[in-house]
């Protein structure tokens, strides 16, 4: 793998997810790393026909769970460059279908992004899982999900970098979508027991979010398919997006629902305009 680091930070994490990303995987692109020096600057990768970037915080790049997010935004690009629907159709095309003619509040439209960004990471985690080991993503998600869990504001500081992942803020419905994220990924790779403490925090999170039934969405993120064809993969993100911003209930994934009524805090989905940016909720763009 052709990896570049340009910045001030020590070369042995992007070296060390470089080699352990190749034990099973490669990458035909170059990949160019900006490691940038304000602390608050998102990991995301941007894919380009000649190459990949990743633009990376100093403190990120310094800290204990480096090389296990190098990892992960290298398989992303792996998965942008085989070419799966999960990375490749546009999330917006999903909303429009979703969401066309619905009036929805601006917050659940950007929650819809984060959780079209989960199901993208759902299938790079299936990529860094079969190279790394899972300790430290467990421990990522549980320090998170307790985070959010306890705290009713998103101003407490993340001990992680990058911890809009789980938790982009307090808002307990997406709280609660970011918890069956948690347990899908765990499950899907079977990772911790009945009793661990992130089915407690998870629990917390669906109580404190009634209208969102998280044991669908768990099964939802869980039960994604290896390689779904475009038409599986858009329905299955269409399905998501209508439960978390369409169903009065926020219950089953395939239920038919009441249309909303308009109010100041709505905005009408029209299928000729663009709707609020993902950058900032989201762990990597939508070019991920």
């Amino acid at each position: 793998m052709d990896m570049r680091v340009r910045g001030a930070a020590p070369a042995e994490p992007f070296l060390g997810a470089a080699e352990l990303f190749e034990t099973e995987y490669d990458l035909n692109s170059p990949v160019y790393v900006d490691v940038r020096e304000n602390p608050d600057e998102r990991t995301w990768a941007a894919h380009y026909d000649d190459r990949h970037v990743l633009n990376i915080s100093q403190k990120a790049a310094t800290s204990a769970m480096a090389r296990e997010l190098v990892v992960h935004e290298l398989a992303h690009m792996a998965r942008n460059e085989e070419g799966h629907v999960s990375h490749h159709l546009a999330t917006e095309e999903a909303l429009y279908l979703a969401l066309a003619g619905e009036s929805v509040e601006r917050h659940k439209i950007a929650h819809c992004y984060q959780i079209a960004n989960h199901m993208k990471d759902i299938y790079a985690d299936d990529i860094t899982l079969a190279v790394t080991a899972p300790t430290k993503l467990i421990d990522f998600l549980e320090s998170e999900l307790a985070r959010a869990v306890a705290s009713a504001s998103s101003s407490t500081p993340s001990p992680w970098p990058n911890s809009q992942r789980v938790t982009v803020d307090s808002d307990p419905e997406i709280t609660a979508v970011n918890a069956a994220f948690a347990l899908a990924l765990v499950e899907r790779h079977e990772l911790i027991s009945s009793d661990h403490r992130l089915y407690d925090l998870a629990h917390a999170a669906a109580d404190d979010a009634p209208a969102v039934d998280m044991d669908s969405f768990t099964r939802h993120f869980r039960s994604l398919g290896a390689n779904p064809t475009t038409s599986e993969y858009r329905s299955a993100l269409v399905d998501a997006t209508r439960a978390y911003a369409v169903n009065e209930s926020g219950a089953a994934l395939s239920k038919a629902t009441d249309e909303h009524g308009e109010n100041e805090n709505e905005e009408k989905i029209d299928s000729n305009k663009t709707t609020a940016s993902q950058s900032q909720f989201q762990f990597g763009p939508a070019s991920d």
